[in-house]
């Protein structure tokens, strides 16, 4: 049937070049409306983190193009629902996330509850209703599927939709080496954009853009992003600077740690910066090469060991570099990425909210030791995109999103031309979603989605259909 439906389902500016990607597919309403069909009933989505709701009753609300499904924690475990009173359709929540143990869900319209397990317990003039109207099992909250990753709650409205562990592949094992799901939230910042969410997705999608958009990176280590973008504006084999001592190259390779960190916290964080400062003078081969092979080994065991000391559950990051290698960018479709770096790891949300606009989230998560973690975050910062309380390197990203998308809407510009090389995640994202509007099987378009892992800077592939 699917596979029926794939032969006749057209899309609009579908991708024919893969290394070409029409232009209207980040502002046509019509191809908006198919996405918001098509790919969103069916996808996995980040609804929220499992830290949010810590005891029996919590529950946080999570809403996406117009539906909005409440997630709890039962004495079960978490459980999602759709939030909808089954009487006339109103939601049961009030506000943002709450605790419910005691009381339930009420209906602020007519006064009808459910228990956190989503069983109705009080329906107001129950008398008035006919018989058939008031089944047990019919008058139950819907449940929505969820799955828990990553420290994270996962929903999809597509019961039949392969499992979310299946669709990450690969990368799941290296996320469970991460102690990814140990991680807190040490703060969340969100903001509006006026762009297409693949458009600012895309952003995240490669480091080319690194040289123009972060200056202040390029700068301090230019031969480390020269040797992997720029090889005949200067690059050489290895991320050192010739002309200058071994022990100078280390100094700047701390100081493009402490970048990262002043600019993104989570990308690099402070710990792991107050770490690599104690290893400037470690002695180090001759070589260039294995020199700085070695100086970061040693800096992946030491940023384990300090951890550890600390009673965090660190990950063995040299383990990680060898056997489940991941890459500092990971895109987990359709809309969430994570950038682990070190001990620590940003993690990036972007949400449609018309064909230009979207609500971009960003976190900063790392671990504690066990009975020190934070209290949850729970509700973003919000500000203005280009609001100069965003730390340095989102707000450069958000000073090009809003422009390119003005761009895409010039008299000739048909399409964004793509490095077969280096920007290969684009179009193998976008490919997949024409996967979802045409219709291919859902064990495809999982097979397909798996190639995602470890894409960051990397080729166009054959998905597989």
């Amino acid at each position: 049937m699917a596979e029926d439906l794939a032969a006749t389902t057209s899309v609009p500016f579908e991708i024919t070049d893969p290394e070409r990607i029409p232009t209207p597919r980040y502002y046509d309403e019509a191809f908006y409306q198919r996405e918001c069909e098509q790919l969103w009933p069916h996808v996995w989505q980040m609804a929220c983190r499992v830290e949010q709701v810590p005891e029996v009753g919590d529950w946080i609300e999570y809403s996406n193009l117009g539906q909005s499904v409440i997630i709890v924690r039962t004495k079960d475990g978490i459980r999602a629902f759709h939030n909808a009173c089954r009487h006339r359709g109103v939601p049961l929540t009030e506000g943002s996330h709450g605790n419910c143990k005691g009381k339930g869900f009420i209906c602020p319209f007519h006064g009808w509850r459910w228990n956190i397990e989503g069983k109705n317990t009080f329906v107001y003039g129950r008398h008035l209703f006919s018989e058939g109207q008031l089944d047990e099992a019919d008058l139950a909250l819907r449940p929505c599927r969820s799955e828990i990753e990553m420290g994270c709650v996962f929903i999809n409205f597509d019961d039949d939709a392969p499992g979310f562990r299946q669709q990450l592949g690969p990368l799941a094992a290296g996320l469970d080496a991460y102690n990814a799901d140990k991680m807190r939230a040490e703060w969340q910042f969100a903001t509006v954009l006026p762009a297409n969410w693949k458009t600012a997705m895309e952003a995240f999608m490669e480091g080319y853009h690194v040289m123009r958009t972060h200056p202040q990176l390029q700068q301090k280590v230019p031969i480390l992003y020269n040797m992997m973008y720029g090889m005949d504006t200067g690059g050489i084999g290895v991320p050192i600077n010739p002309n200058r001592s071994m022990r100078d190259n280390i100094v700047d390779q701390v100081d493009h740690l402490q970048l990262l960190s002043d600019g993104m916290a989570g990308m690099c964080h402070a710990k792991d910066v107050a770490v690599a400062r104690t290893l400037i003078d470690v002695e180090l081969p001759d070589d260039p090469g294995q020199a700085i092979m070695q100086w970061f080994g040693t800096l992946n065991h030491c940023v384990t060991q300090a951890g550890l000391a600390r009673g965090e559950p660190a990950p063995d990051l040299n383990h990680i570099a060898v056997n489940t290698p991941v890459k500092a960018v990971e895109f987990i479709f359709p809309n969430y990425f994570l950038l682990p770096f070190l001990s620590s790891m940003a993690a990036y949300r972007i949400r449609p909210l018309g064909p230009e606009s979207c609500m971009f989230e960003l976190w900063s998560l790392t671990h504690f030791p066990e009975g020190q973690e934070p209290q949850p975050v729970m509700e973003a910062v919000t500000l203005p995109y280009d609001s100069d309380q965003f730390p340095m390197i989102p707000r450069q990203d958000y000073s090009n999103i809003p422009i390119q998308q003005k761009g895409l809407h010039a008299q000739g510009f048909d399409f964004m031309r793509l490095s077969k090389d280096i920007e290969g995640l684009i179009s193998n994202y976008q490919r997949i979603i024409d996967g979802y509007l045409k219709g291919v099987e859902p064990e495809k378009l999982s097979a397909g989605t798996q190639k995602l892992a470890g894409n960051f800077d990397g080729p166009i592939l054959d998905l597989g259909f």
